[in-house]
């Protein structure tokens, strides 16, 4: 029992923590950045100001997880991001195929606790920065509402991943917010006072089924949606959640401390919108809904930017310009909203994309006049409008995994973060970055202390790929324009075959087309044109296209639409092989072609997009020689995922028991070993609310075994359905050769690995 009289004053509990890195902001970036950075090595301190973490992924606000691949909706042909949040969205795919949040919201807080690294403050907000000197902070104080305890979090190494920069905004570094004009990075889609500066935020909605008739009585300050959203009719009783992104609010005014009253005015306009669907008349199939959850954070998209010592801007996009310093990427597109959100007349976003992915420089990821502070998430620096394609949560937490890295090279070397950019640091940087699953585009992985380099690689087999599986024909209607992405080496193009099948006698029209950018997937050159007559029913198409190939890459072999013509499909599925569509996607502003306004200063070009599975079948295509062979030289070729080829070893479908063996001429010790399998990188993955129609990507390995020269048994996997298998050995094993058994994943899937490296240590 516990009596004290009374006292002029008490003090809250003080706790003071000392670690090698703190990071404030439990978000995607945050998150990633932590579980990282604790693997690295770093001792970690992750603040979050909230129960749960996740940030605007969380089930406080639910909004899907996305980056490059934007719904599948653009031209980024394998563009997931890799590393840490490729894990988080893979498993989350697996646990969690239905999109439920708060199953997320366990999957995230199990990924941190793992890691023995990581010490974590949920419900615990940063108040004040202790400053070591003007331009270097060596402390913090934060609060946490749940214990009554006040904190001093001291480190030399600070990340600043809170959304509104907390960390940045107090230590006085240098920061922006609002909109640039055009004139000072040359950026024709700068907005004007009328578009407005500021993106809002969103509130949203889930309902509920209950199978009985349910009322629902308005709260007095709901709005009248009729007379106040002037797309208002754009609600309906099916769509809840964040495809409801576009009732945004807030872009008008201070979207930091302006929060709780942007927060009030939508939850006006959630209940005014749920009154007009239960109450007007204008939907009877809701008569049976309820109202099961309403978002009491608003999820946020802009406010404060920070300076670094490179800030991106819209030619670096649209350019997809390159930089010595790359450590992420980005491929969502420059997406703006009006200011007004849901009360403006215009269209509620104003997307455009780019031709493919573009480099995110590390001079983007800490702050140029606080020299021990990173920054990650979307408050990297870079201008308004490239702040339109960087915000996204997978490309934020990208960056979070970069800035993760360098805090251990900077305990490592003794070093500040703005000293890394010397050449050789940078260079470690990039290397350990892609050692961790960071794909960089441009960019190879060349590690010295990879025994793999030095082995000799074989294989029970390799796919000499002359074409998919001709047994089990399925014909679709050419409705829209279809093609087959080809990876194809340099040398004379094949003769090449498709049955099809016509409703009358018609003409079909084949081309091939590249990308006009070396690895990209915007098939935007026309190399053959051919028109072939058909006559009515099944027939066998032949092209021989004549074409002198004198680089690897991929081509588009295009059939495009008619009516009267369904062409056959192959249910084989194969690493780096996919089928696009000439088709239309809204969720992303996709038309089929992007048609650019006069000095927008970005480009006109069609979208080619996969189908998402169940759909999505590859062309039944047959060449008459072999196209490519997916040998075993991609295992080390130091690029884990397709780009212009496959870059994978992939078996041959008839190997029964396909295998890779790595042969040394003197024994070599033996620790670690990293294998890279394929998770279909082209897979959009979103995290809540969508679903996906299989837990396990089809063309990922599941069953393998790792054997030494003995045959001794080193290692067994089942089951498996990650990305990045890192194996370590409880003891080193010493051996002249390591086989790799695995299994196919399916009858219509040949077994397929990116790389396998070894590691003494």
């Amino acid at each position: 029992m516990i009596i004290k009289d009374a006292e002029t004053k008490r003090d809250l509990k003080k706790e003071i923590i000392e670690k090698d890195l703190v990071i404030v902001g439990g978000g995607m970036s945050g998150v990633c950045g932590a579980i990282t950075a604790a693997r690295q090595g770093l001792e970690v301190l992750l603040v979050q100001d909230r129960p749960v973490l996740g940030g605007n992924a969380s089930s406080e606000v639910r909004l899907w997880i996305l980056g490059a691949t934007s719904h599948m909706g653009n031209n980024n042909r394998w563009s997931r991001e890799g590393g840490l949040i490729d894990e988080i969205l893979v498993e989350n795919t697996y646990r969690n195929p239905e999109g439920n949040p708060v199953i997320l919201d366990m999957i995230l807080l199990d990924k941190v606790k793992q890691e023995p690294n990581i010490t974590l403050l949920l419900n615990t907000a940063v108040y004040d920065v202790i400053k070591a000197d003007v331009d270097r902070i060596s402390g913090l104080k934060a609060f946490c509402s749940q214990n009554a305890t006040e904190y001093e979090l001291k480190a030399p190494l600070f990340c600043d991943a809170s959304g509104d920069g907390i960390v940045g905004f107090l230590s006085g570094a240098a920061f922006r917010m609002g909109a640039e004009t055009r004139e000072e990075f040359h950026e024709q889609m700068a907005p004007d006072i009328s578009y407005g500066e500021l993106l809002g935020h969103s509130l949203y909605f889930y309902t509920k089924d209950t199978g009985k008739p349910v009322t629902f009585h308005a709260p007095s300050f709901a709005m009248d949606v009729q007379k106040e959203i002037p797309r208002y009719k754009s609600f309906n009783a099916k769509e809840h959640g964040c495809k409801l992104w576009w009732v945004e609010h807030g872009g008008r005014l201070d979207t930091v401390h302006d929060t709780e009253q942007i927060k009030w005015e939508l939850w006006k306009v959630i209940y005014g919108v749920w009154d007009y669907i239960k109450n007007s008349g204008e939907f009877p199939e809701a008569a049976t809904y309820t109202l099961e959850w309403v978002g009491m954070i608003p999820g946020k998209r802009e406010s404060r930017r920070f300076e670094g010592d490179y800030i991106l801007s819209q030619k670096d996009l649209i350019e997809q310009r390159t930089h010595p310093d790359a450590v992420a990427y980005g491929g969502w597109s420059i997406d703006l909203h009006p200011a007004d959100g849901v009360f403006s007349e215009r269209s509620p976003c104003n997307q455009w994309h780019s031709k493919g992915l573009f480099q995110i420089p590390y001079r983007c990821l800490y702050s140029r006049n606080i020299k021990n502070l990173f920054l990650a998430g979307r408050i990297i620096s870079v201008s308004h409008v490239a702040f339109g394609a960087t915000r996204v949560m997978a490309t934020s937490a990208y960056t979070g995994q970069a800035v993760a890295v360098a805090a251990a090279l900077c305990k490592r070397y003794g070093k500040d973060p703005r000293e890394l950019l010397e050449a050789a640091y940078m260079a470690t940087l990039q290397k350990e970055l892609m050692k961790t699953g960071q794909y960089i585009p441009g960019n190879t992985l060349r590690d010295e202390e990879d025994l793999a380099r030095s082995s000799t690689i074989t294989a029970s087999s390799s796919l000499n790929f002359t074409g998919f599986d001709q047994g089990q024909l399925l014909y679709k209607p050419l409705h829209i324009s279809a093609a087959q992405l080809v990876p194809v080496a340099t040398g004379v193009l094949p003769v090449f075959r498709l049955p099809v099948k016509a409703t009358r006698a018609t003409e079909l029209i084949v081309e091939i087309r590249f990308s006009s950018r070396t690895g990209g997937f915007t098939p935007d050159q026309v190399l053959v044109r051919k028109t072939i007559s058909l006559d009515e029913g099944v027939s066998i198409i032949e092209v021989d296209p004549g074409l002198k190939v004198d680089q690897p890459q991929y081509l588009f072999l295009c059939f495009l639409k008619n009516e009267d013509v369904e062409i056959a499909c192959s249910a084989q599925r194969v690493t780096g092989l996919v089928s696009v569509f000439n088709g239309v996607n809204k969720a992303v502003s996709n038309n089929g072609k992007q048609q650019a306004p006069e000095g927008s200063g970005v480009d006109t070009f069609e979208f080619w997009c996969p189908q998402r599975r169940p759909e999505g079948q590859n062309l039944a295509l047959h060449f008459l020689e072999p196209v490519f062979t997916a040998g075993t030289d991609n295992l080390i070729n130091g690029i884990d995922r397709p780009t212009d080829q496959p870059n994978a070893w992939i078996s041959d479908p008839a190997d029964a028991h396909p295998s890779v063996s790595l042969d040394w001429s003197q024994p070599q010790q033996i620790r670690k070993i990293h294998l890279a399998f394929d998770t279909d990188f082209d897979h959009a993955m979103e995290s809540v609310l969508m679903t996906h129609p299989e837990t396990t990507m089809p063309f990922c390995v599941q069953d393998y075994r790792v054997e030494d020269e003995w045959g001794n048994l080193l290692y067994q996997k089942e089951g498996n359905f990650q990305t990045r298998n890192i194996i370590v050995l409880e003891q080193p094993v010493v051996t002249k050769q390591l086989v790799i058994r695995m299994k196919h994943p399916s009858a219509d899937v040949p077994a397929a690995l990116f790389s396998v490296r070894c590691y003494a240590e």
